[in-house]
């Protein structure tokens, strides 16, 4: 079972509410001090909430054990601030959420804030008799709000609502929303300084810089990748049948079972953008377990599939609609003779334009898809788009609901044909 270790790294007592954790008792943890709170073995939604003055602040929100067998874990300053806080899975760096130096950053940017933002904040930002910033009052209340504190917070904490109910949301807040690797303990550290855990790394550990970041493969289709020159390689020959250029993402799992996977929402292994009815040839490590999409973000359509399986050593692959669709895609093995002639899994038709409307939602790039058949941290299950794609599509030819009556795709020679249309 999870735990959640808080540590309050402040010389003062520090108040927290508890919501679906600690039997929704309130948590006072002493000044330097830790407490611990047991969370059930099931999967389980909550939130660690510093309170200031009587007023909620930053908050620690946690899911553990969520879609994909990964724990879902965010910190929001929708509700206010007065202390600094973060929240990261144990021994797990790159999940760290929050900003350590929030309230440092929030007074700095007050300091140099004009006579006329001052004002338009009233109601919002309280000081002390020095002028001193202590608390910030709720964002959702406060639209002037939100972009004030979008100026130096933007990208490290929840600032507004994000992608629901429809609203695409802001894409810096959709992106506190993303995965972390499997279940662990949860570790929140609240602080009045530096709310980085006491793990020695600096407050910007968790955040990876640019070198890192280029690291993540991206190339654009040219003749040097034309699948017909690399024959016996492991990959994917790659194909796009739209009319418009397109990036594709491959995403490899967080980590694997026996048929379970740990879903990759924000580490892409590499990219590649094609031009309308273009091809290329994608090379893949023999022990990829992931899929490929369009652009990075759901709902979309998954191409899924294993380069190498343990058993027969061939890859093995399908379509996946349970995270929604945003187009057409098609599987199909390389080593049929002749070359074409093994099965296709997948569809090729266009599911969306005459789809019924509360099947749809509108992505926040603006692109309509169908949403989710099974849900995730954005919204539940949506049963039009499911009844739907059974109709249109049907569960032999694309995982729809559940996780059986799908073909499965093989091919002995480790590559995939996919088709994206």
């Amino acid at each position: 079972m999870p735990k959640i270790f808080i540590t309050n790294k402040s010389g003062h007592p520090q108040k927290f509410l508890c919501h679906g954790f600690n039997g929704n008792k309130d948590l006072v943890v002493n000044a330097h001090g830790k407490a611990t709170i047991q969370a059930p073995d099931h999967q389980n939604s909550g939130a660690i909430i510093a309170v200031h003055d009587g007023h909620e602040g930053e908050q620690a929100e946690i899911t553990f054990n969520g879609f994909g067998g990964n724990d879902f874990i965010d910190m929001s300053n929708i509700v206010g601030a007065g202390g600094n806080m973060t929240i990261q899975q144990q021994g797990d760096p790159r999940t760290r959420k929050g900003d350590p130096l929030f309230m440092q950053n929030l007074r700095k940017a007050w300091a140099k804030a004009s006579p006329g933002t001052k004002n338009d904040l009233k109601g919002s930002i309280f000081t002390d008799k020095a002028g001193k910033v202590v608390r910030m009052g709720p964002i959702k209340e406060h639209p002037k709000l939100e972009s004030f504190v979008r100026t130096f917070a933007d990208g490290k904490t929840y600032i507004g609502v994000g992608a629901w109910n429809g609203s695409p949301g802001n894409p810096s807040d959709n992106g506190q929303s993303s995965a972390a690797h499997g279940t662990k303990n949860a570790v929140i550290t609240y602080s009045d300084g530096d709310a980085t855990p006491g793990d020695g790394e600096g407050h910007n550990a968790h955040r990876a810089p640019m070198e890192q970041i280029r690291m993540v493969e991206h190339f654009e289709a040219s003749a040097a990748h034309k699948p017909e020159e690399h024959k016996g390689e492991v990959g994917i020959d790659l194909h796009n049948k739209s009319n418009k250029a397109c990036t594709y993402f491959f995403y490899d799992n967080y980590w694997n079972g026996n048929g379970t996977a740990g879903a990759n929402f924000d580490h892409p292994l590499k990219s590649v953008k094609l031009a309308p009815k273009a091809s290329h040839f994608v090379p893949l490590p023999a022990s990829f377990k992931g899929r490929v999409q369009r652009e990075t973000i759901i709902p979309a359509t998954w191409v899924e599939f294993q380069c190498e399986a343990s058993n027969d050593h061939a890859a093995h692959g399908d379509i996946s609609l349970q995270q929604g669709c945003d187009g057409a895609a098609t599987i199909q093995g390389t080593d049929g003779a002749p070359h074409g002639s093994g099965p296709v899994g997948g569809f090729t038709k266009d599911v969306i334009t005459h789809a019924p409307a509360a099947a749809k939602v509108k992505r926040q790039d603006g692109v309509v898809c169908l949403a989710s058949t099974m849900g995730n941290w954005m919204a539940g299950p949506n049963e039009a788009a499911a009844q739907w794609l059974f109709k249109e599509v049907g569960q032999k030819k694309a995982y729809i609901k559940g996780g059986s009556g799908t073909d499965d795709i093989s091919s002995k020679n480790r590559r995939f044909e996919v088709v994206f249309y």
